[in-house]
């Protein structure tokens, strides 16, 4: 009789960014890192990615066009409470953002960019 080895499912980890190739670079480190990752390039896509990927976490840009990190964020929260959120931006826009969000009950945590990988999965793992 063989037993069959069965694997803990691996996270899942949306991350969105406008830039693509950081979108996509974030995903390949992390897929090789255990996760399971997808790349977006829009919160708006973040946002049509979250029902048939279910994601665990969002990894997301602040500053892009159309819906912002942030805008994303809080809807994937609404409906996926326990959904981690890491945002990061290389903008000092991101501040009054983040601020802003902050008055109506959201709290983000916030990486800089450019982000390095070890930060990155330290991070995810914390």
């Amino acid at each position: 009789m063989t037993e069959k080895m069965t694997h803990p499912p691996r996270p899942r980890v949306l991350v969105a960014d406008d830039e693509q190739v950081i979108a996509n670079t974030l995903a390949i480190i992390l897929n090789q890192a255990g996760f399971e990752a997808r790349a977006v390039y829009s919160g708006e896509k973040a946002i049509e990615a979250l029902d048939s990927f279910r994601p665990d976490m969002l990894i997301s840009d602040v500053i892009m066009t159309g819906m912002t990190g942030i805008e994303a964020a809080i809807k994937t929260r609404a409906r996926f409470p326990e959904c981690k959120i890491l945002l990061f931006s290389g903008q000092a826009a991101t501040a009054d953002l983040l601020e802003r969000a902050r008055t109506q009950g959201h709290e983000f945590e916030i990486l800089a960019k450019p982000v390095h990988p070890t930060d990155l999965l330290a991070k995810l793992r914390g």
